[in-house]
């Protein structure tokens, strides 16, 4: 392991961190609001431990995967540790684990959120607070590998070490055009909603904030009140749309944008996506419907933002789901467990490791009826090969043992099972909002500290897919 050579990349990373506080300060002083000297100051903190290895280690052609899964685990925890400076600066409901859940709330586009009042920041925090959504949500890595083409094999192996693997194989290209196709549907996405959301009446800032918390589907709203704040058809209209775009695997989004939507249609994991969110609204209206809201209109305009919201990670609220009947609030727990499509920016089990089980099933089913067959799982015909559908199985059972395991421990701390387990899903979702005391329109406030910790490390084995964290905790590792 050559510690040098990763000093001087993760150092890109943080010059990068580095200039989004300084863009985040600059509004500040435009607003001449308490946000600017926490936030230039950090700005400054994170150039110099960035400038330093980038100008003093010398650039290498190739890096070794060990190295380059090093320098993606580092630079994600190191951002976080960055993006907590401002808050702790600032101070308010700022302590010292209420900073760091924060901030890798916000990087790994999770959500969650310990303010009780977020109206009382700063504009400029608040931007910084969107902001490290956007960065996490197409991924620290690959928005560094965008800006930076002259990586050569280098970005070849870190990007292979930030995407997950389920991702890369809808991405058919070499990595540079991959990463353009990544880069031109997020900044496309993001600047299309924040146009039409400023066309529905929000302000400039309100619309790049709330677009950046869509398409990263992160989910930081400047307002106490989440979207429910605006009270318009409209907006949470648009929101809905680019919320099921943002679920979308980004290859096929590029290919449908390009005049070749066929691709999508074909997609076996896109109409699952589509269908299990349609029968998960459908349901969910039919249940609250007369109990929670008396109208059809208002029962389908809530039902499908919260279910969509959920259903791909965002953690938007348009309603208390807190008030649901039970039946309601476990199918949002299921889409809180499963989440959106492989190569968006939406976290969870992800609608593809449930297809390849839906099929590991089928195929075992015909082994035990048809002992001496020899049978393959295959998607739109396409055979899987039995390591892919392994390594599927296994993260499903360590992702749901991590959520149990997580909640237990959190119970043990005196928190009711519903906010425990619901807490633990959302958060090793990237989710956000639970039910109980974390439920859409509260907050993490009163989850005790050891718990804020044990839920931020459930954020970050989420957005790293569970495998990248431990790896770079074994021993072995390091030899």
């Amino acid at each position: 392991m050559r510690y040098h050579i990763v000093l001087r990349y993760v150092g890109i990373i943080l010059l990068i961190d580095a200039a989004f506080l300084l863009i985040s300060g600059i509004i500040s002083f435009w607003q001449a609001d308490s946000g600017f000297f926490p936030l230039v100051y950090t700005a400054i903190i994170a150039a110099l431990f960035g400038v330093f290895p980038f100008i003093f280690v010398p650039s290498t052609e190739e890096i070794s995967i060990k190295e380059g899964f090093t320098i993606v685990v580092l630079s994600w925890i190191l951002s976080c540790l960055i993006g907590m400076v401002p808050y702790i600066l600032w101070g308010g409901e700022f302590t010292l684990t209420n900073a760091w859940f924060e901030s890798v709330s916000g990087f790994t586009t999770t959500g969650s959120s310990i303010l009780t009042n977020i109206e009382t920041l700063p504009d400029g925090l608040l931007f910084w607070r969107s902001t490290t959504q956007w960065i996490g949500g197409v991924g620290i890595i690959i928005f560094a590998l965008s800006i930076l083409p002259s990586m050569g094999k280098i970005g070849m192996t870190l990007y292979r070490s930030e995407i997950s693997p389920l991702a890369a194989v809808n991405f058919k290209y070499q990595t540079r055009k991959t990463l353009r196709i990544i880069m031109t549907v997020y900044v496309g996405l993001t600047i299309a909603e924040t146009v039409l959301l400023m066309f529905c009446g929000m302000d400039l800032f309100d619309a790049i904030t709330h677009s950046f918390a869509t398409v990263s589907t992160g989910g930081f709203s400047p307002k106490n009140l989440s979207v429910a704040h605006y009270g318009s058809i409209q907006i949470e209209s648009i929101i809905i749309v680019f919320m099921i775009l943002s679920g979308i695997n980004f290859g096929l989004l590029f290919l449908t944008f390009s005049g070749k939507a066929k691709t999508l249609l074909k997609s076996t994991i896109f109409r699952t996506y589509l269908v299990m969110l349609f029968m998960g609204v459908v349901l969910v209206a039919i249940n609250i419907h007369g109990t929670v809201y008396r109208g059809w209109g208002e029962t389908i305009r809530h039902a499908a933002f919260q279910v969509i919201s959920i259903g791909t990670s965002t953690g938007f609220a348009s309603a208390d789901s807190n008030i649901w009947p039970p039946f309601s609030q476990m199918l949002i727990i299921f889409f809180t467990l499963l989440c959106a499509c492989s190569g968006s920016t939406a976290g969870g089990i992800k609608v593809d490791r449930v297809v390849l089980l839906w099929h590991a099933i089928k195929k075992r089913v015909t082994k035990v009826q048809h002992t001496h067959a020899i049978v393959k799982a295959k998607i739109e015909g396409f055979s899987i090969d039995d390591d892919v559908l392994e390594a599927s199985l296994l993260y499903i059972i360590l992702y749901v043992g991590i959520v149990f395991i997580s909640g237990l421990i959190i119970s043990f701390l005196g928190i009711d099972i519903m906010t425990a387990f619901s807490a633990s899903a959302a958060t090793m979702g990237n989710v956000g909002p639970g039910f109980g005391l974390v439920g859409s329109v509260s907050n993490f406030a009163n989850i005790p500290e050891l718990g804020k910790w044990i839920l931020t490390g459930d954020m970050l084995l989420g957005r790293l897919e569970i495998f990248g964290l431990l790896l770079f905790f074994l021993l072995k590792f390091w030899k």
